[in-house]
């Protein structure tokens, strides 16, 4: 399983885009400097926010940046997003001193204290005007902005006087008591109009950076997640130390969800949509679309997110994961010009790795053309991570219950419930429910039919769209099969959250030949027909039996089929056998051993299924005595 939480480890082909933010940052020295990374739900925009700033680090050797992460969405319904973001920046800023170990009484400390005595008069009076104004009589400002303090002030010298508060109104004061005391007995200064206590906070901070020799990197991430008030509150916060010497800001949201809060935050107010992208364009100098992933980069992601998988399980070292990681970030720099194919892919792995890999690689090269095209996932990571890990859910539902099922079939079940519509589905299940041995035989009439080039004749008008006539196409295909273990995982949906068919003409008419194999009928012009293929397409041609395999529960034909393969080549009888060991060990069946008994790949596999104690006593009878045959 795979969690979904942002990261600095980069399968989304993204550090070509977050280290050119990095440089820009760079070359923007002590200039200030405000990037937004924009982009949809899901499409990566805080893994980029993390990686940008990683880049940034690493490429600076000096330590002159100070990084502050700061996400508003955790403090929506607990804190005043604006007070929070300013405290933060404080907390960051005091760490530095310690850390360049500042006196706190030298020139650069005593500097800080005010700018944090200023910061905390912002918060203080924005918490105190308004239950001041709102519920003390008389004392409701005349020019908030220029009088912001005198109206503190005063109403706080009065408190006592004031007979008509009530104990709520009383309380609330008494517990500003201490900032109040600090910020307005003793310091004549705060009085001043919040419009210059605003300019020497803007003064102050960029003096203080200036002294320190750093330049503050501040990290803004979901934005787009928060309340339209949350949301406006944190770009308010933003704006006061916006366009400061020595700063970075880099925002992460959905440029539209901010346009969309703005327009709330302004409710009643008619606003243009030139007035909205005004307001937006005033604090976003650089704005960055997270790209979207292309057939190449969903490949490679999908490869990778299994192979980490892999590595979790010990199938795949760690070094070779991250020798491979760098190999495929290379393939997808040359994307543009050159196809990512799988066997580009399979020749980053040694030969250990290409093994563990082999299926997911077929997988992700099947599947990546769907993925980007469907309306309903256009390639979002998020959304192919969640089909991934449902996939994973469903793989090991269906061990417990005894079921072989091809990952090809399941993720091709699980794209159909995430893109189609519900009557679709509807439509299938109940097709599947009335169909002989659960295989209907529409679906074997719409492949032919598309296959052969016919026009897409839908079966119901739910299966009448776009993505269900691509979807027929995707391998596997599904004619033939009985779909009721598919359907059966897909009854509770909350399970759930390609390239089209490579085969020539030939070896497509050779997988029909197969699919009508039958048990002790072994045709040797079939194998000398399979060697004419070349050996590339008969590994194609057994992928789609062994697919088929899986799905029949490996029954006698389809294995005879598999062999007439492995006797035209038998350095593929190591993928059948590979294939044959994910059988889970109680479903293994006697009448299959006569077939691979004598075959030369599968000693070691029929070793290992005697050996076991969980092999029925059948299968182990049936080896015994298949393999003391002379």
């Amino acid at each position: 399983m795979w969690n979904d939480i942002e990261t600095t480890t980069d399968y989304l082909h993204f550090s070509v885009v977050s280290k050119t933010v990095a440089d820009l940052i760079i070359e923007s020295g002590d200039n200030p400097i405000s990037i937004g990374i924009s982009g949809s739900w899901g499409a990566g925009k805080s893994s980029m926010v993390k990686m940008i700033g990683k880049d940034l680090n690493d490429q600076s050797s000096d330590n002159k940046y100070i990084f502050l992460e700061f996400n508003a969405w955790l403090y929506q319904g607990y804190e005043d997003a604006k007070s929070a973001l300013l405290q933060s920046v404080t907390m960051k800023l005091t760490e530095e001193m310690k850390k360049q170990g500042i006196d706190e009484d030298g020139e650069l400390g005593k500097k800080f204290k005010k700018f944090l005595k200023r910061i905390n008069w912002f918060q203080v009076s924005k918490l105190a005007l308004p239950l001041l104004a709102g519920f003390i009589p008389g004392a409701a400002p005349v020019g908030v902005i220029a009088n912001f303090a005198n109206v503190i002030k005063s109403s706080w010298n009065n408190r006592d006087k004031k007979s008509e508060n009530s104990e709520a109104i009383d309380t609330a004061i008494e517990g500003l008591t201490p900032e109040l005391e600090n910020l307005l007995n003793d310091n004549e200064e705060m009085s001043e109009p919040a419009t210059k206590q605003i300019e020497e906070i803007r003064k102050e901070f960029e003096e203080i950076l200036k002294q320190l020799k750093v330049k503050l990197v501040v990290l803004v991430d979901d934005l787009d997640r928060c309340l339209p008030e949350t949301a406006i509150s944190t770009l308010e916060a933003m704006r006061l130390l916006l366009f400061v010497e020595r700063t970075a800001f880099i925002i992460a949201a959905d440029e539209q969800m901010i346009r969309n809060g703005v327009r709330a935050h302004f409710n009643g107010v008619e606003l243009s949509d030139e007035l909205v992208t005004s307001y937006f364009d005033k604090l976003i100098q650089v704005p960055i679309k997270i790209p979207h992933l292309g057939i190449a980069e969903v490949k490679v992601y999908i490869v990778l997110l299994f192979m980490e998988l892999e590595v979790k399980r010990n199938g795949v070292r760690q070094e070779a994961f991250l020798e491979a990681q760098n190999k495929l970030s290379k393939l997808l720099n040359k994307a543009w010009e050159d196809d990512v194919t799988a066997e580009k892919i399979e020749g980053v792995f040694d030969d250990d790795t290409e093994r563990t890999m082999k299926e997911y690689v077929a997988i992700a090269d099947q599947l990546a053309g769907i993925l980007v095209s469907a309306d309903n996932i256009k390639g979002n990571p998020r959304l192919i991570k969640r089909l991934l890990n449902a996939l994973e859910i469903r793989k090991k539902v269906a061990k417990i219950n005894g079921m072989m099922l091809d990952s090809g079939v399941l993720i091709k079940m699980l794209l159909f419930e995430r893109c189609a519509s519900e009557g679709a589905f509807d439509y299938l299940a109940k097709e599947v429910a009335n169909a002989e041995e659960g295989k209907p035989e529409f679906i074997q009439k719409l492949e032919d039919s598309l296959i052969s080039g016919e026009k897409y004749e839908f079966p119901d008008v739910t299966w009448n769209n776009d993505f269900v006539q691509k979807w027929v196409l995707i391998e596997p295909k599904l004619g033939g099969l009985d779909l009721r273990p598919l359907l059966y995982l897909s009854r509770d949906k909350a399970l759930s959250f390609a390239a089209y068919d490579e085969l020539s003409i030939k070896g497509k008419e050779l997988l029909t030949a197969l699919k009508k194999v039958k048990n002790g009928t072994y045709l040797r012009e079939l194998v000398e027909s399979i060697k004419s293929l070349g050996i590339r397409e008969a590994e194609k041609l057994l992928k789609r039996i062994i697919s088929l395999g899986r799905n029949e529960q490996w029954n006698v034909n389809a294995l005879f089929a598999a062999v007439h393969i492995t006797e035209a080549f038998p350095e593929l009888g190591r993928n059948l056998a590979l294939a044959l060991c994910e059988i889970p060990a109680k479903s293994r069946k006697a009448p299959i051993i006569p077939v691979i008994a004598e075959k030369e790949w599968a000693k070691d596999m029929l070793k290992q299924w005697a050996d076991d104690s969980e092999t029925p006593d059948s299968v182990k009878r049936a080896i015994t005595q298949n393999t003391q045959k002379k």
